[in-house]
């Protein structure tokens, strides 16, 4: 991401530390990440586009051994690192990753990163800074916006947000760009741009950027009781896949 796009994000962290409890991060988004995180116990994790810090405060709560969150927005990380240092957190939230960081982690998460790369020479880029911290078989988990979305805009409404393309005859072409419109019951109206790339495309830049097995996963809704049932429409089309790597 670059400084122009984190820019988008500096006042927005308050925003993207209560979307961490609306119902399709809740019962859909979360878990299924988790799911596929596995036991972070004793390992080294880095939350890459951290945000407010909200994975690195579960990694954390659940044993990693180290945490780092990187993410260019200054107001997130500020955002944080108030919100780590009230849970009595030990995590190291950075604005730049240097050589001190080169494969010294077992695990890269970033969440809602990829879908910030304006142009392929940004995406290759995003991919070679997301691998480049990983030890030699460590894992990257990313989540891009779905290769199959839904690109009609009033689909996602009922979920808290909108996704309008800028071009609806071309939804689904590289590089095309949509805007995000957060609006979850009326707490919020923060507008973001974000763009898309396809799955050729994705696989493409991670291989090139050094890993040497990439699978797709699709978010599953939790078979939680109190799971609203109008989230099913949401399982069925999710706005954003879950892509898991190895670094060679």
């Amino acid at each position: 991401m670059t400084q122009h796009n984190a820019a988008q994000f500096e006042e927005l962290a308050d925003l993207y530390e209560d979307m961490s409890d609306w119902p399709f991060r809740r019962y859909i988004e979360t878990p299924s990440v988790l799911a596929h995180v596995g036991d972070p116990a004793g390992a080294d994790v880095l939350d890459f586009g951290c945000g407010a810090g909200t994975y690195a405060r579960m990694f954390k709560r659940a044993g990693a051994r180290r945490v780092v969150g990187y993410d260019l927005a200054e107001g997130m990380l500020a955002s944080a690192r108030r919100r780590a240092a009230a849970e009595g957190a030990d995590i190291d939230f950075v604005s730049a990753l240097g050589p001190e960081h080169a494969g010294r982690f077992d695990l890269t998460l970033a969440v809602y990163v990829l879908p910030y790369a304006q142009a392929l020479p940004d995406l290759q880029r995003m991919c070679a800074q997301m691998l480049a911290p990983l030890r030699p078989g460590g894992r990257l988990i990313t989540l891009p916006i779905h290769p199959d979305y839904e690109p009609a805009p009033a689909y996602y409404e009922p979920f808290g947000f909108r996704m309008t393309p800028d071009d609806a005859r071309e939804p689904h072409r590289d590089g095309a760009r949509l805007r995000l419109d957060l609006f979850y019951q009326q707490r919020y109206d923060a507008s973001v741009h974000a763009w898309y790339w396809s799955r050729e495309t994705i696989e493409s830049a991670l291989r090139r950027a050094g890993a040497a097995s990439v699978r797709w996963h699709q978010p599953r809704l939790s078979a939680s009781p109190d799971a609203p049932l109008e989230l099913e429409s949401y399982a069925r089309r999710p706005h954003a896949a879950i892509v898991e790597c190895r670094r060679g």
